[in-house]
């Protein structure tokens, strides 16, 4: 019998312990998620941005089982461990607990929760901090890890913060090391300048997590993956590049194919190739392998048995 697939959380684990930064591009389909992975990436993020602006709901509107179905997708169409946003655990503590459940049940290796208002609202796009307080959010966190451990103890649990926004970074990383008190593995929080980004994992008692917030129009700084590393980050979500990248690219060749009837963005060979990596990453051969052993073989012997298949006078 062969081993039991290792859990994408424990894998997770393994990369954590080998001091691996994880880089992760959020992204909201299967496809993006393979394309992430078969570039290299170690693990690969779903964000409620991204998915609140790919189905066009909103992240605000987001439901908990829109969330998980669409992260429980990407972890099921990939071999790399998947992240996501678990927002605000959707209500209060047992509420909180359902959902880290369910996105354990889904496969995924871990999300963080934060410390916004339920239900969330569309002005927290525009960077105002609907923050509840400290001890609403260290019950959430509490109880998060409490069905993390009950459940899959590796699964990664990181608890998020958006005071920074507004109240500054002293908030923010008393929130945070409030929540390692209790059992949090990660923290995830906003500086606002570059000093607050390089302070930050000195005042944090927890591993910290950057959003890289790409287009963002609250003046937060963005940085490489080097410069996160030596400031002493263990991961970068990279929450807006591949929804946005592809929108934006897109939108430019759709915008042409309507105006010309054509587009000249790639020649004929470079969409024989894009068309042949689609296949690949989709795995086609291993369908037309198991194909040509079944059904396509079974075809092929009725018809070579069918009278007159052989050029006989009967078959004419």
């Amino acid at each position: 019998m062969s081993a039991a697939p290792i859990r994408q959380s424990t894998a997770l684990r393994a990369l954590l312990r080998a001091k691996t930064f994880l880089h992760m591009p959020s992204v909201y389909d299967v496809i993006t998620g393979r394309l992430v992975q078969s570039i290299g990436f170690e693990a690969a993020y779903v964000g409620g941005y991204v998915t609140g602006g790919s189905t066009a709901i909103t992240e605000p509107l987001l439901t908990m089982t829109e969330q998980v179905a669409l992260a429980g997708q990407v972890a099921a169409g990939v071999s790399i461990p998947v992240l996501a946003d678990g927002g605000t655990g959707w209500g209060e503590p047992i509420h909180v607990m359902r959902t880290v459940r369910e996105f354990v049940r889904a496969g995924v290796a871990g999300v963080h929760i934060e410390d916004q208002l339920f239900p969330k609202r569309a002005h927290y796009h525009k960077y105002v901090v609907h923050g509840v307080s400290v001890e609403e959010f260290v019950e959430r966190i509490e109880f998060a890890c409490r069905e993390r451990d009950r459940c899959d103890p590796d699964f990664l649990l990181i608890a998020r913060t958006d005071t920074c926004r507004a109240l500054g970074l002293d908030e923010a990383s008393l929130r945070l090391n409030r929540a390692a008190d209790v059992g949090a593995d990660m923290g995830l929080l906003f500086p606002r300048t570059r000093d607050e980004a390089e302070r930050a994992p000195r005042v944090c008692r927890l591993p910290l997590v950057y959003v890289q917030s790409r287009g963002n129009r609250d003046g937060r700084p963005n940085f490489t993956r080097q410069e996160l590393e030596q400031m002493g980050y263990v991961a970068c979500i990279d929450a807006q590049f591949v929804l946005c990248t592809q929108f934006h690219f897109m939108k430019q060749a759709l915008t042409e194919l309507r105006e010309r009837g054509e587009y000249s963005g790639l020649t004929r060979e470079q969409y024989v190739a894009a068309r042949q990596q689609v296949e690949d990453i989709i795995d086609l051969d291993a369908y037309y392998a198991i194909e040509a052993q079944t059904v396509e073989a079974r075809q092929a012997k009725d018809v070579a048995s069918a009278p007159g298949a052989s050029g006989e006078e009967g078959g004419r």
